[in-house]
């Protein structure tokens, strides 16, 4: 699969400064249509799928459907499913609709559905609170679902707790992560995505490894030796539930890198295979452990011995005692703020996370079970209809999820009627805008266009699936909410294509 992280292809690129490669070839249909298309970089030909609808026809005189008509004419969409639809955004009135109410699956464009429901649901002042209790001889660790908990932020708890005069834990270190319950992975992700970052297990006790908030996984460093001898292999954080079994070399200077670095499904087992040459920078990998909880408890004890603090006993799971007194605590990022690392770097293990804290919320159960009906049902409120909708994961990993664009327009439409909206519209990736928290996904897009610095839209990647659905100001001022949501299409992901559609819909009429 093409899928390194996050939203895979999506949230690669936002790390990697790497944006799609554009075609050359362009079809000149008239003025405004011909650089369009040259700015965009579209390969053009082929036909629209016969069963797409027929485009309603704009105020400005059919230009807009004539414009959109010749963009999707790209031969890679020509067995495709297609769903692209573009609405006043004060209005409501339709501009654009082909392919509206097919049912797509819409990658990370779910995630426009459970960031909506976890603003409306939790508010955009919801945080995640982690503590550390005692009780009967024990430490209690206990967890809700703070994804943004790295090392730096269990050492300050281990501080705060020999900063109240304990020494010694003659029991054990219990770590609690009953908040949330259930499964940690969605039984229909592929097995093969479950040891990347971004298919993380779920738990309300967790880890991250860095400022990504990549929760879950642990940072795999290889350094190279000398020629010959076995590179150099480094956790972040330092921890002990996962062991390394390093059976890679160090080649000769100048020679290709073939380090691979496994952990197959149910194991705690970090296999590096493969040579890594001789004077070569560290290659840096993420990989998942299988028990979030067991590893922040790991990362919290070494954190107490550095602390002076010794716990006699061993790591157990269980549930905190609800008079056990409280020593320290640690309040995440409020919600309004971690939006920004979770749309715009397409976050999963947050879109899932907050799934299950919409389930506790609304139903006392952090589990999936409980959190993906809350889900819907507020997105019934704004107007989404539950029966053009499924949902099946929050983060859009999952395949069995379908919407369509018509109701990803709706939810756009109606939530800037929402008081959180100034806060989720932020959080969205803003087109040709280098920096990772402000352009995330859109960063290396549409840049040097009309879009740049004005869409400001959620992206979805998965093999054979890419969509891009959110925000344009014209230049006369009005707002625009489109969706564009392509399956199956040929060759590769015809980000361009969607680029044109944002490009087009931001540029004055002829």
């Amino acid at each position: 699969m093409c899928l390194p992280s996050f939203c895979k292809v999506c949230a690669s690129n936002a790390r990697s400064g790497r944006g799609p490669r554009l075609g050359s070839r362009v079809m000149v249909i008239r003025r405004v249509v011909a650089a369009l298309l040259l700015g965009a970089g579209l390969v053009a030909g082929g036909a629209v799928p016969a069963r797409a609808a027929l485009a309603r026809t704009p105020p400005d005189g059919g230009g807009l459907a004539g414009d959109l008509d010749a963009v999707l004419r790209d031969a890679r969409l020509g067995g495709a499913t297609v769903g692209v639809v573009v609405r006043d955004a004060a209005s409501g009135g339709v501009l654009y609709d082909r392919g509206g109410d097919t049912p797509v699956v819409p990658a990370s464009n779910n995630k426009l559905y459970t960031s909506a429901s976890a603003f409306g649901v939790l508010g955009a002042g919801y945080r995640f609170r982690t503590t550390v209790s005692v009780k009967g001889g024990n430490l209690y660790l206990t967890g809700t679902g703070d994804t943004t908990m790295r090392a730096a932020d269990y050492d300050r708890l281990a501080g705060a707790v020999a900063a109240r005069g304990i020494t010694t834990i003659e029991g054990d270190l219990v770590a609690d992560d009953t908040w949330f319950g259930g499964e940690r992975v969605r039984r229909d992700w592929d097995p093969e995505d479950l040891q990347y970052a971004y298919a993380g297990r779920i738990s309300a006790l967790t880890v991250s490894p860095n400022a990504d908030f990549d929760a879950g996984s642990v940072g795999v460093s290889v350094t190279a030796a000398g020629a010959g001898e076995p590179v150099g292999v480094a956790l972040t954080p330092a921890t002990g539930v996962v062991k390394v079994d390093n059976r890679a070399t160090t080649g000769p200077a100048g020679s290709r890198s073939t380090i691979t670095v496994q952990r197959a499904n149910g194991s705690d087992t970090i296999v590096i295979s493969g040579s890594h040459p001789a004077g070569a920078p560290a290659k840096e990998f993420l990989r998942t452990v299988e028990d979030p909880a067991l590893y922040a408890a790991d990362v919290f004890r070494r954190a107490l011995r550095a602390h002076g603090v010794r716990v006699a006993g061993t790591i157990e799971r269980g549930r905190t005692p609800a008079d056990a007194t409280t020593v320290a605590a640690r309040t995440s990022m409020p919600l309004s703020r971690l939006a920004a690392p979770f749309m715009k770097l397409s976050n999963n293990v947050i879109a899932e996370t907050l799934v299950k804290a919409v389930g506790r919320k609304v139903h006392g159960r952090g589990t999936w079970r409980a959190g993906l009906p809350a889900v819907t049902a507020y997105l019934r409120r704004l107007g989404v209809d539950p029966a053009r909708v499924t949902m099946t994961d929050g983060s859009g990993l999952a395949r069995s999820n379908r919407t369509t664009a018509a109701q990803l327009g709706v939810l756009l439409g109606n939530a800037r009627r929402q008081a959180w909206f100034p806060a989720w519209y932020a959080a969205l990736p803003v087109a040709g805008r280098p920096d990772r928290l402000v352009g995330g996904t859109l960063a290396k897009r549409m840049v040097g266009t009309a879009a740049a610095g004005n869409v400001h839209a959620k992206t979805g990647t998965l093999t054979g699936v890419t969509a891009l659905s959110g925000y344009v100001t014209r230049p006369d001022g009005r707002t625009l909410v489109f969706s564009s949501v392509f399956n199956g299409y040929a060759g590769r992901a015809p980000k361009d294509v969607e680029d044109a559609i944002a490009v087009r819909l931001a540029t004055p009429a002829p």
